[in-house]
């Protein structure tokens, strides 16, 4: 195969130094979320009960403030890839204007409405459970200004190919994060109201650090000089938007619909609930590597469009693609393997382990085979600005497979709780289906960015 440009730039040695710190990251990512888990556990059942409810919230909004950063990390790495540094640090200040203003008012709504909007998404749950939930929803609301700035400036790192700073950013959250759970519930006694604390803390530094990063780098592919100079570009925001926007919908809608499915634990008592959130956060361990493979392939197909180098794209994606099946193949086996002394950790009852054991199964067999082509072979076609198409495919298999199928199984034919992991292997499926036949296809070839 003749070697084109981008292929001599993304040679092994670059990709490594692009992917090893993101799979740090995204371990650590899972970190924050485990030791919460964990930590919280000492106080009962009921307070990893809470925490997974209000999660599963955040998330949500977590993936809302990541879609934007994802059409920001489009825009700025096509520009890059075009040699266009200028253009790229404009693009990334309007990244920064929209990414704020959105959180803002999200936290406005929040604090405002949060005790409500508990009430309808997770109904008639018990006393202690809804208490844990509403302190620690409250707490954690106030950090979505600087959690949108940390996706922000993470995204634009990411984008210039610089992935080892947001892995010591990541280093920092997890060292605030697990140091201020173990004073505040342990030294203080705070119990949930320390755990979210102390989340509040390492995302206020974590959007501190990298703020004050792409503020002072004068010489560097993307900065933020003259960020308080204002000035809206409305051409770059809806490049931003037009990749941002679809992916804060199907992002939005993926999670929404795993929120209204949680209903289902819900239904099963305490046990249900906490078997899914401790099932959740260790099946989180076999996607993270998955998930810096995804990452790599959105900052390294992004590039490769702003160059117009096409073969480039269609080489990266493939290869990323497998090596992300192998990782994947690997880190369930390990949850495979140690399953039963990780569960240990959680001090969950009887009834919960075998819940957990069980969700745990289904997940281990199940992702490896669909996650690549489900989660991370769409980033190859947002790269290109076909947003929109993986948009359209997400929702429809969120609530025709996910949803439905999760309710049809768990109540008419009796299958329980286990039908929500059922239905999550189908709707792997069926976007994978898709996705791939999408790409084959080659019509995000026409598609424009910039």
């Amino acid at each position: 195969m003749l070697m084109t440009p981008m292929m001599k730039q993304w040679n092994n040695s670059a990709l490594f130094r692009l992917i090893w710190p993101l799979l740090v990251e995204q371990i650590l990512g899972v970190t924050i979320g485990l030791a919460d888990m964990i930590m919280v556990a000492t106080v009962g059942e009921y307070a990893v009960s809470g925490v997974s409810l209000v999660e599963a919230i955040n998330i949500l909004l977590v993936m809302a403030f990541g879609a934007l950063a994802t059409g920001g990390s489009v825009v700025v790495g096509q520009y890059l890839g075009r040699g266009d540094r200028k253009s790229a640090s404009h693009g990334a200040k309007q990244l920064i204007y929209v990414s704020t203003a959105a959180a803002f008012i999200v936290m406005g709504i929040t604090l405002l409405l949060y005790r409500p909007l508990l009430r309808a998404i997770y109904g008639n749950i018990a006393p202690d459970v809804m208490a844990a939930a509403q302190t620690y929803f409250w707490l954690t609301a106030f950090g979505y200004p600087f959690l949108a700035l940390y996706n922000a400036g993470a995204a634009l790192f990411r984008s210039a190919g610089n992935s080892r700073v947001t892995m010591s950013v990541a280093v920092m959250v997890n060292i605030l994060n697990i140091g201020g759970n173990g004073i505040l519930i342990f030294g203080f006694h705070l119990g949930i109201t320390g755990a979210a604390i102390a989340t509040l803390a390492s995302r206020i530094a974590a959007a501190a650090v990298l703020m004050f990063l792409l503020l002072s780098r004068k010489s560097a592919s993307v900065s933020l000089r003259g960020l308080f100079k204002i000035k809206i570009e409305p051409s770059m925001i809806r490049s931003i938007l037009n990749v941002g926007i679809p992916s804060g919908l199907e992002n939005s809608m993926f999670q929404l619909g795993k929120i209204l499915v949680s209903r289902i634990f819900t239904a099963f008592g305490t046990s249900a609930i906490a078997a899914n959130a401790v099932s959740g956060v260790i099946n989180s361990f076999s996607f993270m590597p998955g998930s810096a493979f995804a990452l790599a392939i959105l900052t390294v197909v992004s590039q490769c469009l702003g160059a117009q180098d096409y073969e480039a794209a269609r080489y990266f994606t493939a290869k990323l693609i497998k090596m992300t099946y192998g990782v994947m193949i690997f880190a369930n086996l390990m949850i495979l393997i140690f399953m039963n002394p990780i569960l240990l950790f959680f001090n969950l009852s009887a009834e919960a382990v075998e819940f957990s054991k069980t969700f745990l199964w289904v997940h281990c067999i199940a992702s490896p085979l669909t996650w690549p082509l489900s989660f991370a072979l769409p980033n190859a076609l947002r790269a290109a600005g076909d947003a929109r198409y993986c948009m359209i495919i997400a929702v429809i298999s969120m609530w025709t497979i996910r949803v439905s199928a999760s309710y049809l199984l768990a109540y008419p034919l009796g299958l329980g709780p286990i039908s929500v992991w059922y239905a999550m292997a189908g709707d792997f499926c069926l976007r994978s289906a898709c996705y791939v036949w999408r790409w084959i296809g080659g019509r995000w070839e026409n598609k424009r960015v910039i």
